[in-house]
């Protein structure tokens, strides 16, 4: 437990660190705002598939690891419904007052933080510890460029840096305290590890097709998005690789 929340506190002050890079890019272009979203996406989408997915078909069968995808999927549907849908994510350009917009992203990341944080936990909880090492890297990975998100509109509303920063990393917070209910119901109903795990990889998976990949794609054109999918994907396969 104390383990995996340490792992989950440090992935969701990623954010923070994300944030305060607005101190070296205060404002970044559209093309490289995509790539960052591709990988990102490469990120959810490895440790989903691979480190999360991999394990549970190992262990269970393919009926009960449908249902744990498919209910992973719902939760962040469901949790999506609570705030405000902000297009884009990452947008170059403020479409709207500053500091409302960096408020609701904050407030939305918080949520989507929440199927992050229990797959950390769920993934720590399980019969091989190592690969929550490599969910919560992933994570931490793809928090960064979501904490740039929220501090750059904060800071072109007049936020201090230090203000914007504390935004950014707030936003994290919920991780550490998702991880927690997830290796609690895990000890609960230990035989469910496979669903857990099943359930937490719907998640990463959904938030990655759902958002990420088509945020990217605001130019249909470009290819890099693509090329920061595929890198992502890369370095969470190799880390897996590595590590068990």
């Amino acid at each position: 437990m104390r383990i995996a929340l340490l792992a989950s506190l440090l992935a969701g002050l990623a954010t923070g660190f994300g944030g305060a890079l607005i101190a070296l890019f205060p404002k970044l272009s559209r093309g490289l705002y995509d790539t960052l979203l591709g990988f990102s996406a490469g990120v959810m989408l490895a440790a989903g598939s691979i480190t999360l997915l991999g394990p549970a078909l190992r262990q269970n069968g393919v009926g009960s690891i449908a249902a744990g995808l498919l209910c992973g999927a719902l939760l962040v549907f469901l949790l999506e419904r609570l705030v405000p849908h902000l297009e884009p994510h990452f947008a170059p350009e403020l479409t709207g007052p500053g500091k409302r917009l960096g408020l609701l992203m904050a407030a939305a990341l918080t949520i989507h933080h929440v199927p992050e944080g229990l797959a950390v936990g769920v993934s720590f909880a399980g019969p091989a510890p190592q690969l929550g090492i490599i969910v919560a890297s992933a994570v931490a990975l793809q928090n960064i460029p979501e904490g740039l998100a929220v501090a750059m509109p904060l800071r072109a509303a007049g936020f201090s840096r230090p203000r914007a920063i504390l935004w950014a990393a707030s936003s994290g917070m919920a991780q550490p305290l998702a991880a927690a209910l997830g290796v609690w119901l895990v000890a609960l109903v230990g035989p469910m590890v496979p669903f857990a795990l099943a359930v937490a990889a719907g998640a990463m998976i959904f938030v990655a097709s759902d958002q990420l990949i088509p945020e990217s794609r605001q130019q249909p054109g470009k290819k890099a998005p693509s090329l920061g999918l595929i890198a992502g994907f890369l370095l969470v396969a190799v880390l897996t690789k590595l590590c068990t």
